[in-house]
């Protein structure tokens, strides 16, 4: 192939040929452009979502109508980056959503002529960023960011698993899963004992709790009061959030059942440590009252 051909032949497929990128950006950002338009308008159309799961779709419309309500329409106008992959194209933009500023990411899938809304996301991973190989280094996220992650990677599985239980058995058998499995009492009381050394056992479990639900799994946590017989902590939990957020929650298990779980873990936890626990629900915290029974925290 002589080098004129090679030049025809790479013009004619738009490889190299200057403005080619552009006009496909500027396509792109026709779709955006479509899409705010609609939903300014009202009730962003069914027959325009096809989510990456199914079941996902009644959630993503929420999550639209949620927005729209609070949209402040001037930060929607243009994105900061649109992303082509294979059909699908991606914006991503700065949003006011639920009273905080953050970084999203909505999800075009892109069929002939038309397009369609697919996902929406908080939380984005520039791993299209990565260095050249061999390499140990990857992007990362915000530490809120990684709390949120595992925090839905692990309910959402204890919900499967739960599910699961409650099916083939029976959800008196899922719920004592819950206590011992998830809660395990005794594991913890242990760990709090034995990474807390240098208090009374009893109090160490109030600090270990402070400690391993703020530290390592990413709550406001604030201990109100400490004393022999009484304590309180005041702990706003990224579960209840994920409940609220994440939609395929919703769709898995009622928010009753997920609130006896949250209470099922805790109560047995206090119990084996020596306490009696109330708890208490304000606004979007939770308010642990524990009072000492006589057992578990008196351990040597």
């Amino acid at each position: 192939m002589t080098r004129s051909t090679l030049i025809f032949c790479l013009a004619f497929l738009g490889i190299g040929r200057p403005g080619n990128e552009t006009t496909q950006g500027q396509n792109d950002l026709e779709i955006w452009k479509e899409f705010v338009s609609i939903l300014k308008k009202g009730e962003f159309p069914k027959e325009k979502v096809r989510p990456y799961d199914a079941s996902l779709g009644e959630a993503l419309l929420g999550f639209l109508r949620q927005m729209r309500e609070t949209a402040t329409w001037e930060e929607w106008e243009a994105p900061e980056e649109i992303h082509r992959v294979g059909n699908q194209v991606h914006f991503l933009i700065p949003l006011s959503f639920d009273s905080q500023k953050g970084t999203y990411c909505f999800s075009f899938l892109v069929e002939e002529e038309n397009w369609y809304f697919q996902h929406m996301e908080s939380i984005t991973i520039r791993l299209d960023r990565i260095s050249t190989l061999p390499t140990s280094e990857f992007s990362d996220v915000s530490d809120r960011q990684k709390a949120w992650a595992r925090e839905e990677i692990y309910w959402s599985e204890q919900v499967r698993l739960f599910n699961f239980l409650s099916a083939v058995k029976c959800k008196e058998l899922a719920y004592e899963w819950v206590k011992d499995g998830i809660g395990n009492g005794a594991g913890y009381f242990l760990g709090a004992r034995a990474w807390v050394p240098f208090v009374e056992p009893g109090k160490a479990f109030i600090l270990y709790l402070c400690w391993e639900q703020s530290n390592l799994r990413g709550n406001k946590v604030t201990l109100l009061r400490l004393d022999d017989d009484e304590a309180t902590v005041s702990m706003k939990p990224i579960y209840f959030e994920l409940y609220k957020a994440a939609g395929h929650l919703k769709q898995q298990v009622s928010f009753e059942d997920y609130k006896k779980i949250f209470e099922a873990i805790w109560r047995e936890r206090a119990a084996n440590a020596g306490w009696e626990v109330t708890i208490e629900y304000q606004d979007e915290e939770v308010v642990f009252n524990l009072n000492k029974t006589g057992r578990g925290g008196s351990k040597a």
